[in-house]
């Protein structure tokens, strides 16, 4: 599509499209929790139930999608607890009307406790578990975490976009600057495997028999800790435990380098400048100053500003060490 709308994804057209590709529509489209894509839950005529993903145009590649699946069916197949999509005629991605979707088989659970030890060796052992295996090649088309794009190319969309208050820009792009500095000094990692990329506690469903992964819509290189800082909460102390916690269960399965320890901040740096870079890239998308209506307003970034300077003591504060733990 050369100009891109989700305008366009009426309900009759998704239901067009996946009845394009095999699937009955027996009910409503659910509208789940999902902004970058759109994302549907509903049931055929069996009443199994399926959720349905319709990705955004021009974000990825069709081989970077292609990728996300097969990384999916590799980790499905290694017998780890991964939705991975449905496949129809040897087909997981489909396309109508200029629009790619994928389905898959839809799994609830409860929300990830990050504050529950038991579940965080767990989620160490699933962790481990994943990087096991995508340890064992390369992702050829998937981007990599870089600070061009991940800080430079942030700070580029920020700038572009117009959106700082304009009495606040002198303040805003100074702190900002010297956050990427430091964070851009600090990020060198030396090992790098494909990740999940995204693992926060939204995207972890726990059911009886343990956690299972619900998208892999932001998988990437980088380095291990990306998989597992997102799971560390609190104070110092709390963190130090729980860290202790995931890596007694992750190297059961794999060897984990002290020394990525010290990539956390950075990586945190470059999720919170991106955070702000989505939003401006994404604002002219409806569905945004409909649920972000905070956004884009001088309060927004005055805190944006005192999230930085907090930001720059984190940078400057010693790595987490469980040597002295």
């Amino acid at each position: 599509m050369a100009v891109f709308s989700f305008e366009s994804l009426s309900p009759d057209l998704i239901i067009d499209g996946l009845e394009s590709a095999g699937f009955t529509v027996d009910s409503g489209l659910l509208a789940l929790n999902s902004y970058e894509n759109r994302v549907y839950q509903f049931h055929d005529d069996n009443l199994v139930k399926y959720v349905t993903k319709f990705y955004r145009p021009q974000r990825w590649q069709l081989a970077q999608i292609h990728e996300e699946h097969d990384f999916s069916f590799e980790l499905a197949e290694a017998e780890l607890p991964i939705v991975a999509p449905l496949k129809v005629n040897g087909k997981s991605l489909f396309e109508y009307q200029g629009y790619h979707f994928a389905v898959f088989p839809c799994r609830g659970g409860r929300i990830f406790e990050v504050d529950n030890l038991d579940q965080l060796e767990w989620m160490g052992r699933f962790v481990g578990r994943i990087h096991a295996v995508s340890a064992q090649k390369p992702f050829v088309h998937r981007p990599s975490f870089t600070c061009d794009e991940m800080l430079l190319g942030a700070r580029e969309q920020i700038a572009s976009s117009g959106f700082v208050s304009q009495g606040l820009v002198k303040p805003f792009f100074t702190i900002l600057d010297q956050v990427i500095t430091v964070a851009a000094e600090q990020y060198q990692p030396r090992n790098q495997i494909r990740l999940h990329g995204d693992c926060h506690a939204g995207n972890i469903l726990w059911r009886d028999e343990g956690p299972h992964f619900v998208d892999l819509d932001d998988c990437r290189t980088g380095p291990a800790i990306q998989d597992l800082w997102m799971m560390l909460s609190g104070d110092r102390q709390d963190k130090l435990l729980q860290l202790d916690t995931l890596l007694m269960g992750y190297e059961e399965f794999f060897t984990f380098d002290n020394s990525e320890l010290l990539l956390i901040e950075s990586l945190r740096t470059m999720r919170v400048v991106n955070y702000m870079a989505w939003l401006c890239k994404r604002w002219s998308d409806p569905a945004f100053p409909q649920n972000f209506p905070w956004f884009n307003t001088e309060k927004y970034w005055e805190q944006q500003i005192l999230m930085l300077k907090e930001q720059m003591s984190a940078l400057q504060l010693p790595p987490l060490n469980l040597q002295n733990f």
